[in-house]
Parts: structure tokens; C-alpha cells; sequence
């Protein structure tokens, strides 16, 4: 079976939905989920930490990974 991907605007949403139901084409319509709270409140951190400048090198964060092992 193939999988198609589409990311129509609305008024396209209604065509397309309206072509493949005239033609009897099976469709399963998903609707994005949005990221759970926590999610979103670490994001959100994360980029308060780079806008203050708590930010550390690829190399820095290795060497810590390996010292904690």
C-alpha cells in the first residue's frame, strides 16, 4: 500500500476531499497533534538558555557524557 502525504490549505482540503470521495477513494484524514506542555516548556528553555548564552561545545558535552559513564 502507499502512503501520500499532503499539506493542503483549506480550500484545497475541500477539493481534494470532495475528488477522492466522488471517485470512492478510501482516505484517512490525521489532523497534527500539538506537542504536549512539557514539551513545549523545554523548548521554550532550551532557547532561553542559548539566548542567555548557557550553551556548551559538542566536544564539552562528549567529554561530560563520557566522564559520567
Amino acid at each position: 500500500m502507499k502512503r501520500y502525504m499532503l499539506y493542503p490549505t483549506d480550500d484545497q482540503e475541500k477539493l481534494i476531499q470532495a475528488f477522492l470521495e466522488t471517485n470512492d477513494i478510501t482516505f484517512l484524514k490525521e489532523d497534527e497533534e500539538k506537542l504536549p506542555d512539557y514539551v513545549l516548556a523545554g523548548i521554550k528553555k532550551g532557547q532561553e538558555d542559548i539566548q542567555a548564552g548557557r550553551t556548551i561545545t559538542l566536544e564539552e558535552f562528549k567529554k561530560r557524557l563520557s566522564s559520567a559513564r
